[in-house]
């Protein structure tokens, strides 16, 4: 079991890098954009089109990409003073919880999220004419990657302000 953990964790530690990494850049993208909307509009006087759209469509990837990093250490649905306070038997009780509420909110994100993603696939994005889908996509695929990044933390506990507090 013991090894299975391991793999589990490598394949987590590649995820959530990758994940983070993605996230990093979907930010960079939404801050160049959002530049370009600024100058274009009140130094240009000739807005862009594409640049609040692709803004919006950063942010989201950003949020569903960085969900994964935020579980992976400890710092989303955190139940600090519980946690805290707690040693032992009702500590894992707290864990385990906290996991199985993570991975039911994930799983229903995952299937509605896939279900919306397909819902319009024939709709396009205005000032970027490419499908909506692209936009609904981030939820899925940011869902998968954060259910990964909570059993990870689950097995691999890393907190070091929850730590540090005991």
């Amino acid at each position: 079991m013991r090894a299975l953990a391991l793999h589990f964790l490598r394949l987590d530690r590649l995820t959530t890098n990758l994940a983070g990494l993605a996230a990093s850049l979907a930010l960079t993208v939404a801050v160049g954009a959002g530049f370009w909307q600024v100058v274009s509009r009140f130094l240009l006087q000739s807005p862009a089109t594409w640049s609040e759209a692709l803004v919006r469509l950063s942010l989201i990837w950003m949020v569903f990409l960085g969900l994964s990093v935020a579980l992976r250490q400890g710092a989303l649905v955190s139940i600090d003073i519980a946690h805290r306070y707690s040693s032992g038997r009702m500590r894992g009780v707290i864990e385990t919880l906290t996991l199985i509420s993570n991975l039911t909110l994930m799983a229903t994100l995952l299937w509605f999220g896939i279900q919306m993603t397909q819902r319009v696939w024939f709709q396009e994005m205005a000032g970027l004419d490419i499908s909506i889908s692209w936009g609904y996509a981030a939820i899925p695929v940011g869902c998968v990657f954060a259910a990964i990044g909570a059993i990870a933390h689950y097995l691999d506990r890393r907190n070091e302000e929850l730590d540090a507090a005991i």
